[in-house]
């Protein structure tokens, strides 16, 4: 496949030529994003390329890790395992290919449509946290990095469906998120600290250098136990009807 490229002031975006006009609108949705994340994240975009991949097949091709990742994640999230940072670039499907994997339910799109930017903010995290290509150090679960993202991209303002299959999918979840439910609830965790402490907490917490211990103190110290409970009564919340 022949690729096209359009550039914005930071970004460059590579693309099939039915994307075209989708390529500028996920680039202008990136730009838009840029300055509030780097702001609260500290870091800095630097040199990025825009991948839209005009199929899944494609993109899983190019992302050989990603149909491991949507393996391992709850079925209630896996629809939204559509990207990947990698190689100096956010490997994302194109804003079409987004719309036509969307549930029938509110919020769906819309959570589809922000994974640009949720793959943006994955990308400040990372050197923000000292490692300018992160590999997770074993037995880490990467709830914190998911859940950072999703928040800061707003993508949890759009979750609440997706909450409620999963709390209808499967065991009760583990607190923090284990991975099988880091994309999908991770985010939620962010959301509750933003409701007790403000959002200087969840950068605070996004950016700890330590996660044993990141969480505990986010929260002023309370102990685990009660924040787990708090949490598991925002996830009730959240899978209420609208």
């Amino acid at each position: 496949m022949a690729w096209l490229e359009t550039a914005s002031e930071t970004f460059v975006a590579r693309h099939d030529e039915r994307d075209a006009d989708d390529a500028r609108r996920v680039l202008a949705q990136l730009e838009y994003a840029r300055p509030r994340l780097q702001l609260r994240l500290g870091a800095e975009v630097g040199e990025l390329a825009v991948v839209l991949h005009p199929t899944s097949a494609q993109l899983d091709a190019a992302q050989p890790w990603l149909p491991l990742q949507r393996a391992r994640t709850a079925p209630a999230a896996r629809r939204y395992v559509v990207g990947r940072v990698a190689d100096g670039a956010l490997h994302v499907l194109a804003p079409r290919v987004l719309a036509a994997r969307a549930s029938n339910v509110e919020g769906s799109l819309e959570l589809l449509m922000l994974a640009p930017t949720a793959l943006l903010a994955k990308r400040l995290l990372t050197p923000a946290r000292g490692r300018r290509v992160r590999r997770a150090a074993p037995g880490e679960v990467p709830w914190r990095l998911e859940g950072a993202a999703q928040f800061f991209a707003g993508q949890t303002r759009h979750v609440r469906p997706a909450v409620v299959l999963r709390t209808h999918d499967g065991p009760e979840p583990s607190f923090p998120p284990s991975r099988r439910d880091a994309l999908l609830l991770g985010g939620t965790v962010f959301d509750l600290l933003a409701r007790e402490e403000g959002e200087e907490a969840c950068v605070e917490l996004a950016l700890a250098p330590d996660p044993a211990q990141a969480l505990e103190r986010a929260f002023r110290g309370r102990p685990l136990r009660q924040t787990e409970q708090a949490w598991r009564s925002h996830l009730t919340r959240l899978a209420r009807p609208a």
